[in-house]
């Protein structure tokens, strides 16, 4: 699969998904800075699902219909990079069918999925 990491995500995150044959693209090798606008214009342009940690991409993708692969939000805080790590590859692995054109969200506990990102 192919991520573009908003440079808000762990880079041990990163690392991990590399490590599982994952094409990650990492806002904080490339540009980091961008707008968020401009990270969800770069996940569209390289056809990628967002990884972020920044709720603000909610309000991108539902209220103001910005277009989108998908959008994975890590919601992971209090948690060691290295245990973040191993939560999100493993709900990728397992819900890896389902996050086309979803906005997903990982905690603790859960993997929340919505479908049907607008697509203009």
């Amino acid at each position: 699969m192919k991520f573009l990491a908003d440079e808000c995500v762990d880079r041990q995150i990163v690392d991990r998904l590399r490590q599982e044959s994952h094409k990650v693209l990492y806002v904080a090798e490339l540009e980091p800075g961008i707008t968020d606008d401009a990270v969800l214009n770069l996940a569209n342009q390289k056809n990628s699902f967002l990884l972020t940690a920044d709720k603000d991409f909610g309000d991108l993708i539902f209220r103001q219909d910005k277009i989108a692969t998908g959008v994975i939000l890590i919601r992971l805080a209090g948690l060691s990079p290295e245990v973040k790590a191993e939560i999100v590859a493993n709900a990728i692995r397992e819900h890896a069918g389902e996050l086309l054109q979803a906005f997903t969200v990982i905690t603790p506990v859960t993997v929340r999925i919505r479908g049907e990102i607008s697509q203009r």
